[in-house]
């Protein structure tokens, strides 16, 4: 008799050969991870039981009636049912009744060395189980993988057929049923952008989520649904069944023709990914997101760096400047980047980006407004790029589209051989605008396809990317590491121009947005009530000078980049407003843009955060805490620093601080530690604590 476990073995043909059967229940044990029950032939129901490698999840899956279930348990609770993966082709059929043709199961594990990350190391192991089925309807076959993680479970589909027209797909089946009454913690999904502000409330009034998901138990358990490596798709978002159930659905965003998806078979979904956790400091820890993506290729990639910079932005949102150069108040002349390449000179910043350096900005909205390769009158592009290189500090280019894909689409490669030519290795791009081609989504297929188009584009010419109003990252930098962080946030220029961000928020995107990868958020503006020079703003988006400010205080905004995490860090307020308080800047200014080692010390979704990262010898601690959150900790050194003493430099609010009246109070001591020593964080709502710790007396 065959293994059980042999690939291409038909199992079900095998079940129904044991005699007798009279509706018996049989239980094989098949592996240390997998053991098989199944009932009388006439029921048709067979159920396979998988466990993580450590034992701390189980997972069952059934196919009763031609339809597949599944559960998901944690120490014996039921945490999570889900039910008829599938598909609704163009003809209106839904694939969602399967008979079993044969299945096998694995074993995976390997530790994996990003280029860069929260971590200098990966631990990837999980359990594996293969189906193999065939649609009843139209006799497709599908494969359906699940992957179990000690930390969540994962799935993908791939249909295979034999037309060679593509096929259109309307949607996609799949249920999700939440066991328990849940706190949710969820955006509204929009097909045209994922800056939006979070809400934290039942599951219940949770009716349409993007991705990623949170929901949260009475015990802090945190289960989070999202999607890992997208490719050639669109993006998820997971919509209620009905009003008063707490089922979730599968929701795709559709195209211009209402299709979902079009394209050649075979059809392979991104994984579908359900994380669980015992608490919200473990989610945070995660690095599941970048296990379910494929390892780099093969080939030279030392030539990707992370990056802290600072640069031409936050004055042109703050209405100081302007992008485009008709109207007297460029930002990006040869004059103004100089001045902020010294600045990141002087203090060892690594670059400087330089938004509204080419032609166009001033025909925004229009077909084919932007030049990618031509600077403007008063910029001297090369020469910029000459000086930048004297000074040791890199220059990073710009690509607003406009939405205009189209346009840029057909000037991308020309526009990276400039950037290759001028040596310019890095670039942000964006998107600010509705899409060309009319009526076709931001998060639908066509533009997830442009955005990776992108992506090997760029790597073609060993460029790196920050992409902004992207699709959601979903791990893929894994794969393509010169992908290095997207915004996909409503970050810190919503601050500058409108009713602005609260604490709260930065305290939810670590369990929201922040497990599908990286983030641009553009922290670290030390004017936080924007005062300095506020007789010059000009009102060009919303509210003006005297209406907005950042809503914490200064040390807050200094913990931010240990806190969010991206390999393109920046540090984004104006130079003379960092020489304001240098003391404080020479603290943050040390702050790298990768770790080694990283430890999640305390987490309340939506109210504090307490975060250790270590890069080489250096530790740094940050806490940042929402605005109702006032909070005292005493956290030992020996849980993340062990072995010699260290000094210490550390930066806290001051007694009278206070995130909306007394913002920038802070104070500053310095110090040795010991592992005997404690932190006693005393946190005042929307502020935070910056320390490092390091063996050398002096900053680096």
């Amino acid at each position: 008799m065959k293994r059980l476990t042999s690939p291409g073995y038909n199992l079900t043909d095998f079940l129904y050969s044991i005699k007798p059967m009279n509706r018996v229940l049989y239980t094989i044990l098949l592996s240390p991870f997998i053991f098989l029950s199944t009932i009388a032939r006439e029921t048709k129901a067979i159920t396979l039981h998988l466990q993580s490698p450590g034992e701390k999840i189980h997972f069952s899956i059934s196919l009763q009636q031609e339809r597949i279930s599944w559960k998901l348990l944690k120490q014996d609770s039921l945490l999570l049912e889900g039910m008829d993966p599938g598909f609704v082709l163009n003809a209106n059929d839904s694939l969602y009744h399967y008979r079993l043709l044969s299945w096998d199961t694995a074993s995976f594990r390997e530790t994996w060395y990003p280029t860069y990350g929260t971590t200098a190391s990966v631990s990837n192991h999980y359990c594996k189980l293969h189906l193999k089925l065939e649609d009843t309807e139209r006799h497709l076959p599908l494969l359906l993988e699940f992957r179990l993680y000690d930390t969540g479970l994962a799935y993908r589909m791939r249909l295979d057929g034999s037309e060679r027209e593509p096929v259109q797909i309307a949607s996609e089946l799949g249920q999700f049923q939440f066991t328990q009454a849940q706190t949710a913690h969820w955006c509204w999904a929009d097909y045209h952008t994922l800056e939006k502000t979070y809400q934290h409330t039942p599951l219940d009034s949770a009716i349409h989520a993007a991705a990623p998901f949170t929901v949260e138990d009475s015990l802090g358990r945190c289960i989070a649904l999202y999607e890992a490596a997208l490719m050639d798709y669109p993006m998820v978002s997971w919509k209620k069944h009905t009003p008063e159930s707490q089922s979730y659905r599968v929701e795709l965003c559709a195209g211009a023709d209402g299709f979902a998806l079009k394209k050649s078979y075979p059809v392979q979904t991104p994984w579908r990914v359900v994380e669980v956790s015992d608490n919200a400091a473990r989610l945070m820890e995660s690095q599941l997101v970048l296990n379910l993506n494929a390892p780099a290729e093969t080939r030279d990639w030392s030539w990707v760096k992370p990056i802290r910079y600072i640069g031409l932005w936050w004055e042109m949102h703050l209405g100081l400047s302007e992008w485009k150069s008709d109207a007297g108040r460029h930002g990006a002349t040869t004059a103004r980047v100089k001045q902020y390449i010294d600045f990141a000179a002087a203090n060892g910043i690594e670059g400087v980006l330089i938004e509204g350096w080419n032609t166009g900005w001033e025909k925004w909205g229009k077909k084919d407004a932007f030049d990618f390769t031509t600077a403007t009158t008063d910029l001297d592009i090369q020469e910029v790029v000459r000086y930048a290189r004297e000074k040791g500090v890199e220059i990073i280019g710009h690509h607003e589209t406009g939405g205009d894909v189209i346009a840029y689409e057909q000037r991308i490669d020309s526009a990276f051989a400039f950037y290759n030519r001028m040596g310019i290795r890095y670039v942000k791009t964006g998107y600010a605008g509705p899409v060309n081609p009319p009526t076709e989504p931001h998060h639908g297929q066509y533009m997830v396809n442009h955005f990776n188009r992108v992506m090997e584009t760029a790597a073609r010419y060993r460029i790196m990317l920050d992409v902004h109003e992207s699709s959601i990252p979903s791990g893929l930098s894994r794969t393509w590491p010169n992908l290095m962080t997207f915004e996909a946030v409503r970050g810190m220029e919503w601050n500058a121009w409108s009713e602005g961000n609260s604490p709260d928020h930065a305290c939810t995107l670590p369990f929201t947005r922040g497990l599908a990868g990286p983030m641009d958020y553009t922290p670290g503006v030390f004017d936080v009530l924007m005062t300095h020079r506020e007789s010059e703003r000009v009102t060009w988006n919303g509210k003006g000078r005297g209406q907005t400010a950042v809503h914490s205080t200064l040390v807050h905004q200094m913990a931010l980049p240990v806190v969010l995490y991206s390999p393109m860090q920046m540090f984004a307020d104006l130079p003379e407003n960092y020489a304001l308080h240098p003391e404080a800047f020479e603290l943050m200014r040390t702050i790298p843009a990768t770790w080694d080692d990283s430890r999640v010390l305390h987490a309340e979704i939506g109210k504090c955060i307490v975060v250790a990262r270590r890069h080489g010898d250096d530790w740094f601690l940050a806490a940042i805490a929402a605005e109702e959150k006032k909070l005292m900790l005493h956290i030992p050194i020996y849980f993340f620093a062990k072995g010699e003493e260290l000094n210490a430099v550390v930066c806290e609010d001051a007694s009278d601080a206070d995130a909306e009246k007394n913002p920038m109070a802070y104070i500053i001591r310095r110090g040795k530690v010991n592992p005997q020593s404690l932190i006693n964080l005393n946190l005042i709502g929307g502020g935070g604590a910056l320390y490092r710790f390091s063996p050398d007396k002096q900053p680096r």
